[in-house]
């Protein structure tokens, strides 16, 4: 069973995550973030995972802290329930059309965390959300998770629009790089014989 659950609080927020790797897509998490639970939800959908908790921040200081702490304990989340990696694809890469958007998402499972994000937004909000916390809580998740994560946008014109294709492509990514190779099933899939440590 590839499943964990994650619980973190600190002064700023208390964050109760619990993810299904082999879920069906379902998104039972508020945030008090609207965009955020959505981008969430597309997250869960895409990726087939099942994700569900509580989530409480200090919003009344702004969005940051619950974004990055939410991205902090999925990544954790994510890397416990991979637990050894036995038998996970490990590699994945997808390019993810949104209208007149088109985001790049190369990802590998490596235990070694490291953030490559080349994306820009013409808005400095979506609504109340500020565009920069996109970059955040993909620093938070890949730190957490120990992946290897690159996102590019090579073109786009909407910043609701980038912000999506973002959070789908590592959906799309995740589900791949996630999924048990049956021809290695039993295997680590490393020459080093171990991934994470």
């Amino acid at each position: 069973m590839r499943r964990a659950e994650i619980v973190r609080e600190t002064k700023e927020t208390k964050v109760r995550l619990s993810v299904d790797l082999d879920g069906t897509g379902v998104c039972a998490l508020s945030t008090g973030i609207g965009f955020l639970d959505h981008l969430l939800d597309l997250l869960a959908r895409h990726a087939r995972f099942d994700l569900r908790g509580e989530v409480e921040g200090d919003l009344h200081v702004d969005f940051h802290h619950t974004t990055e702490d939410v991205g902090i304990v999925l990544g954790q989340a994510v890397r416990r329930a991979l637990g050894d990696m036995r038998g996970i694809t490990r590699y994945a890469d997808v390019h993810l059309p949104m209208d007149e958007t088109l985001t790049r998402v190369a990802l590998d499972i490596s235990g070694r965390p490291f953030l490559v994000f080349r994306t820009s937004f013409p808005t400095q909000k979506i609504g109340l959300f500020d565009t920069e916390l996109v970059r955040e809580f993909f620093q938070a998740f890949a730190s957490n998770a120990a992946v290897t994560l690159h996102v590019e946008t090579l073109y786009g014109e909407n910043s609701h629009h980038i912000a999506e294709s973002c959070f789908k492509g590592l959906a799309r990514a995740l589900r791949a790089a996630v999924a048990i190779d049956p021809a290695a099933a039993e295997q680590i899939p490393s020459t080093k014989g171990a991934l994470g440590v």
